[in-house]
């Protein structure tokens, strides 16, 4: 198969590239490839909102651009968060001419919540559902384009490098090319070649890679695993957001329901198994403080304690206020016994979202040619050491439209490399054990969460790399043995994912962000990025 323009993955970032690129070049092909149903991304599950300056009597691209900074902790580049913050207004707008519906007050103003980190009302939400939203929207309008394939079921196995054509290929490469991709197609339970002229990589995040995250069981690191294996570049890794408050339900593994940092915006109140409001002692900022203090404080409240989780108090919200703002929180907690005017919330924090990711520049272009990469799989700049609340949908828009403006400009100077082999599978076999997967997975979550959680330390860094080699090594071993699967690939790809989190943890010999190690907990005077 042959394709113009391919793009990896159906989140807000893949189908906000796709649609401008269609309408763009409508002589021009562009797939779409999601491993499940096109709507099943982290983006469906984004519940509190998307930032923006809508609001210039009492906001400012300067107030927006300072928050962010604080938050990222010296880490950002603040050309690159100009970029996001000022153009950011322009991607909104064009998503609502598309179709997204944000709420409105009844004078038809957008009603604008304030979230954690964020110096003034600037987040425009639908409910607490805003991502499902703009993800309906935005497949709407894909629907309507007749030059875009979107091809469910389809697990991308790696990108087509020279390494494939037999060449040596290292990081000190200087012209390494995309090709295209392998695919295993679920539906055919075969290996196919798909060859691409320029191709983007929205693939999401890599939450799977802990016990407990927020996100979906597809966020498992794909596109940054195969980056790396393709020799590109990628940095930052062990700024792992873990957002404060997922909802507490014991045995729950996988992913948590997320109790928006909305909640907190509109009153909701930390409080811990003594009924305390805690969060007082740790910043002045109290709820409202960036998540990564406000991670650190519930964590280390749960431990002086001995429990596993903190409570969320909404008591005092009236029942009106509440099921009209979070209507679906207030159905999953009563689903649970939980009635949210007469009971607090119990929450304990979960891995959430990954701050680094492969390498881009302004452009959204990758150190790999004709590989671009946007959303939450990319390292832009923009989040640094802690990504600013709501910030992530505004991110990925952004960068979905600078890459689409690059690419477009470059389609017609690309042909498509001939003589790309097929995949090999010989002296391979179907699996015999399925939990030889299995458990290698619950291992790996395992020790990252005990391990390379909210608070580290070298000794614990050093424990997690010794058990990764050996997970790494069983794992390439199978690989090489049997024939492919997507539980496979996926273990392998969080693997990589949690090695290279580790690795950069390792390199990282200061406190910062997201990034807290006892060892070291102050913050180096020289600001660095960790480039792997």
């Amino acid at each position: 198969m042959q394709t113009d323009f391919l793009v990896i993955g159906s989140g807000i970032a893949g189908l906000t590239y796709a649609l401008k690129v269609a309408q763009h070049c409508p002589d021009k092909t562009i797939t779409v490839l999601t491993k499940t149903q096109s709507d099943e991304t982290n983006t469906k599950y984004a519940q509190g909102g998307i930032a923006g300056v809508m609001d210039l009597d009492h906001d400012s691209f300067e107030k927006h651009i300072e928050d962010t900074l604080i938050a990222g902790d010296g880490l950002c580049n603040k050309q690159v968060v100009e970029i996001v913050v000022k153009e950011g207004v322009q991607r909104i707008e064009e998503i609502i001419e598309w179709g997204a519906r944000f709420d409105k007050e009844s004078d038809g103003d957008y009603k604008l919540g304030k979230e954690g980190g964020h110096s003034e009302f600037r987040i425009l939400h639908h409910k607490d559902v805003t991502g499902k939203e703009m993800e309906r929207a935005l497949l709407a309008a894909i629907a309507k384009q007749k030059n875009i394939n979107l091809i469910s079921h389809c697990f991308v196995i790696d990108i087509i490098t020279q390494h494939h054509l037999g060449y040596l290929v290292t990081k000190s490469t200087p012209d390494i090319e995309c090709f295209g991709v392998y695919v295993l197609n679920l539906a055919s339970n075969k290996i196919e070649k798909i060859l691409s002229k320029i191709t983007l990589l929205a693939t999401g995040g890599n939450g799977q890679v802990y016990r407990s995250t927020t996100n979906p069981a597809i966020a498992t690191g794909d596109g940054v695993a195969m980056v790396y294996r393709a020799k590109g570049r990628i940095e930052n890794m062990e700024f792992i957001q873990f957002h404060p408050t997922a909802l507490y339900e014991p045995g729950i593994r996988g992913q948590n329901f997320l109790i928006t940092e909305a909640v907190r915006g509109d009153g909701g109140i930390l409080r811990n198994h003594a009924g305390e409001a805690f969060m007082e002692k740790y910043d002045k900022r109290k709820d409202l403080a960036p998540r990564d203090i406000v991670a650190r404080a519930i964590d280390n409240e749960m431990k002086v304690a001995g429990t596993e989780n903190v409570f969320l108090d909404c008591r005092h919200f009236s029942k009106e206020k509440f099921t009209e703002h979070f209507p679906n929180i207030y159905e999953k907690c009563l689903s649970i016994g939980i009635d949210v005017t007469k009971n607090m919330i119990p929450v304990a924090p979960a891995a959430h979202y990954s701050c680094g990711g492969i390498k881009t520049d302004e452009h959204g272009r990758t150190s790999i040619s004709h590989l671009y990469a946007a959303g939450e799989c990319a390292s832009t700049g923009l989040h640094g050491a802690n990504r600013l609340a709501s910030n992530s949908l505004l991110e990925a828009m952004v960068f979905a439209h600078r890459s689409y403006l690059d690419a477009v400009k470059k389609i017609d100077k690309i042909s498509f490399r001939e003589n790309i082999p097929d995949w090999k599978t010989d002296g391979t076999n179907v699996p015999k054990e399925m939990i030889l997967i299995t458990q290698s997975v619950k291992e790996m979550k395992l020790l990252m969460s005990d391990y390379v959680g909210i608070v580290r330390n070298n000794e614990r860094l050093s424990r997690a790399m010794k058990r990764l080699d050996l997970l790494y090594e069983e794992t390439e071993s199978l690989y090489q043995k049997t024939i492919v699967s997507p539980q496979l690939c996926e273990l392998r790809n969080m693997i990589t994912v949690a090695y290279l989190i580790v690795k950069c943890a390792e390199f990282r010999q200061e406190s910062r962000g997201l990034h807290f190690n006892t060892d070291y907990p102050g913050k180096s005077e020289r600001v660095q990025n960790i480039v792997l």
